[in-house]
């Protein structure tokens, strides 16, 4: 089989939601929630095999409702939050709580993509995330650099700081802050930023994007229209603190260097209907991956903005074979080398999906593997194509 050949793995319902179990670094581990209106509704613990290039599988009940969105605690393997549809007093909300898996499933599982999730088990409800004040989750994000005792949900127009106590089964509200301003005023979409201590936020609102100091609560910035139409995902670069990636129905991409709002540092605009998530790659902050609803993927190679846009230093020790076995012996004398640089481009367009693609993320265990999601229930597990590899590792 090509080494480079995507992997499928299909799923009984609709889904939309899709994270790495962000505190697995050894194991390729991938969690997704189902959506369905008839049938109890199910995380399944996705573990793809790399040498044999298989998926296994194991199936979890989760019987509050429809999954909107899923998140993976950074510190605990067997514990995540989600928010979820839920039918109270004929009234349609979207609430969150954390759950914790069972224990023997934490590290993964061995069954095969065909075995009956009839057997499926129960995840145990830690703790809800009350926001019977505050309205419809849209969203919840962990402390990334945290013990997994800290988590920010958003709750229609309100930013809330949760503090987890007591093993995760009780959650404390410790500050929050509601936008302000003329009409209904709701979150899209929040990424925690790694940097600056793990002190600021940032939240999508219609087609705004702004920063939040979670200290005081109080906006440190604001960049008002930055799409044309509402804004739907937001990442942080991991190497370069004050950049920031969004997408939006404007089927456009934009980088964002916070210190100076005014206009972007970078549009892509690949996409040919709404853009539904963008994400860095952990360790090489040139790589951005795109889904959408044209049900497309596609690998950026954003190298000039990223944390070596001028290449990067090379070992004489990190010198392919065929350069060792060159006669000319040129670089011996020389300890390091800078290679060219690369430019700007379109890695690679995925086509495997047949809908909307609702969801990509980067393995937590490997930098060149990533899965996508769409809302036909497909799992595409991609990726990054060798030669690229190779160039940026040498």
């Amino acid at each position: 089989m090509e080494d480079d050949a995507p992997v499928i793995y299909g799923l009984e319902f609709q889904a939309r939601a899709l994270t790495p179990q962000t505190a697995e670094t050894d194991a390729i581990r991938f969690l997704v929630g189902t959506q369905s209106l008839k049938y109890d509704n199910q995380i399944h613990i996705i573990d793809f095999d790399d040498e044999n290039n298989i998926i296994n599988k194991n199936v979890l009940l989760h019987q509050v409702g429809e999954i909107w969105h899923i998140s993976a605690s950074p510190a605990d393997k067997g514990v995540l939050a989600t928010c979820y549809s839920k039918t109270s007093d004929s009234k349609v909300m979207t609430c969150a709580a954390v759950w914790r898996m069972p224990k023997e499933l934490e590290s993964g599982s061995h069954e095969s993509p065909d075995d009956s999730s009839s057997n499926a088990q129960t995840l145990e409800l830690l703790c809800h995330l009350d926001n019977t004040a505050h309205g419809n989750m849209a969203g919840v994000a962990w402390e990334p650099m945290g013990d997994g005792k800290r988590l920010i949900s958003l709750a229609d127009n309100h930013l809330l700081l949760w503090d987890l106590q007591e093993s995760s089964s009780k959650a404390v509200l410790s500050n929050s802050v509601a936008l302000e301003g003329k009409g209904q005023l709701k979150f899209t979409s929040g990424r925690w930023s790694p940097h600056h201590n793990c002190t600021q936020v940032a939240t999508a609102n219609d087609t705004a994007i702004r920063g939040w100091d979670i200290r005081t609560m109080t906006q440190i910035y604001c960049i008002e229209n930055a799409h044309g139409q509402l804004v739907r995902d937001l990442d942080f670069n991991p190497n370069k603190q004050y950049y920031l990636a969004s997408c939006g129905d404007d089927c456009k991409v934009k980088f964002w260097d916070t210190r100076n709002v005014s206009e972007p540092v970078k549009t892509l605009e690949e996409h040919s209907h709404w853009v539904w998530n963008v994400r860095y790659n952990h360790s090489h902050d040139q790589l951005v991956l795109t889904g959408s609803s044209d049900s497309r993927v596609i690998l950026s190679n954003m190298v000039s903005i990223s944390s070596e846009p001028f290449g990067h230093l090379v070992d004489d020790d990190e010198l392919s074979d065929q350069e060792d076995h060159q006669e000319d012996k040129v670089f011996v004398y020389t300890p390091k080398r800078i290679k060219e640089p690369l430019q700007d481009s379109i890695i690679a367009t995925y086509e495997e999906h047949e809908d909307s693609v609702y969801a990509v993320e980067w393995s937590s265990a490997d930098p060149w593997l990533f899965a996508s999601l769409s809302y036909d229930g497909r799992l595409v597990i991609n990726r990054v194509p060798r030669a690229l590899k190779y160039h940026i590792l040498l």
